[in-house]
């Protein structure tokens, strides 16, 4: 059986008193998936940083195996600010680019004739065998493939400039690069869009690492994981089933416990009546301290934490709008000289609930700030009649009160009934307990997102723009959040790719891609089955972006339309070519710089064998033949790379 790549035995994690972990005893075999689960401030971050060996323990043991490597992904993840995007992401191959340079650079030397070629063999031998070892042939592909999947910014740019989001895409860019045995990642998902968490779930799924993870994407925790641990009561309980299997076998472990402890109650409650009932008989006194002993004996069954209240929000009343609270007709958008989208023609009805879906960049939150007025645009756009906006994106926290404690943030703007459930609210969305006399100035920028999203559905609005409104919310927030928006009697616009909070929630979708808005009617699933008609009721449902490629991919059965000029072709396609051509042209580079050391070398073995003493030099001979052969299967791997390279520069 292998051996664990890491252990628990007995782990006490203590904080200013409070106990964290208690008692945890855990192994994971290498290539294990794990996901972790509990309430936010129950330890979940804390246990990655224990493994990642960040923070010490109270008591018991924990330890890496000797041989094998960790790496974290935190929340805010260190970066070199000195250095550019691309030169942190280079940190993860250590010494390898350097190894790599220095073979290339081997090549030269040979072709002085001063030069000591024995030791210039022997040493270009040991480098190829450790740079085979690494697969450090094409370090630059690699790098590129997960920067462009991941969405990193401008790798010449330096990380001091970048914006939080930004870093975690540099840090988590780095960290996958780097390969470590046991993979520790904290909300990897968070700032990511669809296309980019697909790519990290099959990339995950195919690495060999170990993995544990936090994180409230229920979508992306079931693809990834096949083990959940839950910590609650600061122990970590461990099941081995993916998340959704996990609920049901929660539950009824849960039912369970209040089974034994209502049992146990009621064992107390028996020995307590009979030591008050015959406490001072002397005929019964021997019982008497043995039901004392007894008691004292009792461990008390402890039962899981669970929140079972159910937060009710309800929305101010507002004036009623219009019939018709946005009717677009022939909005345009340009940035300069590209076109975000055209010919929009859109028409919301009061009450409707719509979604906003597609991949980034193709103009969701641009048409969203078009509806707000914040930035001009081309053709008509009308906000009917009485329309009170309530407009939530993640730049609103930035118009809180600093000086302001949370929870008198939200007691200025509740009425009603609502200003005695205050504490119940905040508790909702993860602000619970002492939490809500944080002044805001000390808030993360997800914890005012969420505030600010709190803030929001106090508000007497009758129309709802909600961008992106689950980031930094858990599972049980958002789901506070979307009855809240489903009991809303408004209208609501909502920017997202989470499925699983736009179902039941929307009854049309507005695609958005290529420059074009299309209008859906029916849920989110409904228009994924119209792009998969055989996805079926129990079917998996393709993402948005799956479904968008599906799209795209069924277009050409139709009569081509005739090719536009060059200087139409989409801002995003030539974007994505021009990656794609520097891709192989780096290749077709790297190709040719190994073919002609290889080429160098057997020009000075040829040189060597004409000298009478090594004309029987089997270590040269063996050197010759096998130099020749991983030319001949160089110059194939050359001719396909520049066919390919070819091929990418017909398609401008």
């Amino acid at each position: 059986m292998a051996e664990f790549i890491y252990q628990m035995y007995k782990v006490r994690k203590a904080f200013e008193g409070k106990v964290i972990l208690d008692d945890v005893t855990m192994g994971f075999y290498p290539g294990a998936k794990i996901g972790v689960v509990g309430p936010n401030g129950m330890g979940k971050s804390t246990l990655l940083k224990i493994m990642a060996g960040m923070e010490d323990i109270s008591a018991g043991e924990a330890r890496l195996s000797p041989g094998f490597s960790v790496g974290i992904l935190q929340q805010e993840p260190p970066l070199d600010d000195t250095k550019t995007v691309k030169e942190n992401i280079e940190l993860a191959f250590g010494d390898l680019l350097a190894k790599v340079d220095r073979f290339n650079k081997i090549g030269e030397e040979m072709a002085d004739p001063e030069a000591d070629f024995d030791a210039l063999m022997a040493e270009m031998g040991e480098l190829q065998t450790e740079i085979d070892a690494a697969n450090g042939w094409d370090l630059d592909s690699q790098l590129s493939q997960a920067m462009d999947a991941l969405q990193c910014p401008d790798p010449d740019e330096t990380v001091d400039h970048l914006s939080g989001g930004e870093r975690r895409r540099v840090a988590l860019c780095k960290l996958l690069l780097e390969a470590p045995d046991l993979l520790l990642l904290d909300e990897p998902t968070n700032h990511l869009d669809i296309e980019s968490i697909q790519w990290l779930e099959q990339f995950i799924q195919n690495s060999s690492a170990a993995l544990v993870l936090v994180s409230h994407d229920r979508a992306f925790i079931n693809n990834i994981t096949n083990r959940t641990l839950e910590i609650t009561c600061g122990h970590v309980e461990d099941y081995k089933v993916k998340y959704d299997e996990y609920l049901v076998l929660r539950k009824e472990r849960r039912e369970q416990q209040l089974r034994a402890w209502q049992n146990q109650q009621k064992e107390i409650a028996d020995t307590k009546a009979f030591i008050e009932r015959f406490r001072y008989q002397a005929t019964k006194a021997v019982q008497v301290q043995q039901r004392i002993r007894q008691l004292e004996k009792i461990v008390p069954i402890e039962v899981d934490e669970v929140d079972n209240k159910v937060m009710h929000l309800k929305f101010p009343p507002c004036l009623r709008s219009g019939d018709f609270p946005v009717i677009c007709d022939d909005v345009r958008k340009d940035y300069g000289t590209h076109t975000i989208f055209d010919h929009v023609n859109m028409t919301i009805r009061r009450g409707e609930k719509v979604a906003f879906v597609g991949k980034n960049g193709e103009g969701k939150s641009t048409l969203v700030k078009c509806i707000m007025g914040e930035i001009p645009f081309t053709g008509k756009l009308k906000i009917g009649h009485n329309v009170q906006i309530g407009y939530f994106a993640q730049n609103q926290a930035q118009l809180l009160d600093e000086n302001l404690t949370i929870y008198d943030t939200i007691d200025q703007v509740a009425t009603g009934e609502m200003r005695l459930k205050i504490n119940d609210l905040l508790g909702a969305f993860m602000f619970g307990g002492e939490t809500s006399e944080k002044k805001v100035k000390v808030l993360s920028g997800g914890e005012r997102s969420r505030l600010a999203m709190i803030k929001l559905l106090l508000q007497p609005v009758n129309f709802l723009i909600l961008d992106e409104p689950t980031n930094h919310l858990d599972m049980p927030s958002k789901d506070v959040l979307k009855e809240a928006v489903k009991a809303f009697d408004g209208t609501a616009i909502i920017v997202s790719h989470d499925r699983e909070f736009l179902d039941g929630l929307v009854t049309k979708v507005y695609e958005f891609g290529g420059g074009e808005v299309k209008e859906h009617l029916g849920g989110i699933y409904d228009w994924l089955r119209t792009i998969r008609p055989d996805a079926g009721a129990d079917s998996a449902v393709p993402t948005v972006d799956e479904a968008l490629r599906s799209r795209e991919s069924a277009a050409p059965s139709q009569a081509p339309a005739p090719a536009p000029a060059a200087s139409k072709q989409s801002y995003e396609e030539h974007k994505a070519h021009q990656k794609m051509l520097r891709k192989a042209q780096r290749a077709v580079e790297e190709s040719e710089k190994k073919i002609a050391s290889m080429e160098a070398r057997i020009k000075e073995l040829d040189a060597l064998f004409m000298s009478p003493e090594n004309a029987s030099n089997m270590e040269l001979v063996t050197e010759y033949t096998s130099t020749k052969e991983a030319l001949e299967n160089e110059n194939d791997r050359w001719l396909e790379l520049s066919e390919q390279l070819e091929a990418v520069g017909r398609e401008a």
